[in-house]
């Protein structure tokens, strides 16, 4: 038994806040199946029309989802500032991009590679499904180590 004042419920986020969020974002983590088995990618992505729009060259990431385009993306977000955190999970099919025109090639140059060459082919992820969540984390139970002392991935 949870006392919610204690360790509140995350707030389930709806559909536009979860595209707004995702707007925010520029990195997340790509879920693929590779020889039967998930793995998981960080990409660095752009939302375009309610879509999900990334690059990527040959190599693992590409041979899975041409071999099975049914893939996950996950981004999220923690503010130490404002005691908030939220996470964004889309699902559905990745497509090759298609042709250029001149709103993609503006989302291709928005999104530098890495790897810096050799990331042309350009994705996009075609939602099933959107879901979030947002979680107070202001709350006296909601965290045993004090945020700014948390581990960290990355540059946060």
């Amino acid at each position: 038994m949870t006392d919610k004042n204690l360790v509140p419920e995350a707030e389930v986020l709806e559909w536009d806040d979860c595209w707004r969020l995702l707007s925010e974002a520029n990195v997340g983590r790509l879920s693929v199946i590779v020889d039967g088995h998930p793995d998981i990618f960080p990409v660095n992505f752009a939302v375009d029309n309610n879509t999900v729009v990334f690059r990527t060259g040959p190599g693992t990431k590409q041979w899975a989802m041409e071999d099975d385009a049914v893939v996950a993306m996950e981004a999220d977000s923690v503010s130490a500032e404002f005691g908030i955190a939220w996470s964004v999970v889309v699902k559905g099919t990745a497509e090759d991009a298609g042709a250029d025109g001149p709103r993609l090639d503006e989302t291709r140059r928005a999104l530098f590679p890495w790897q810096g060459v050799g990331q042309d082919q350009v994705f996009r992820i075609v939602p099933a499904s959107v879901t979030g969540r947002r979680f107070d984390l202001s709350a006296p139970m909601s965290l045993q180590t004090p945020l700014n002392d948390a581990p960290r991935t990355g540059l946060e």
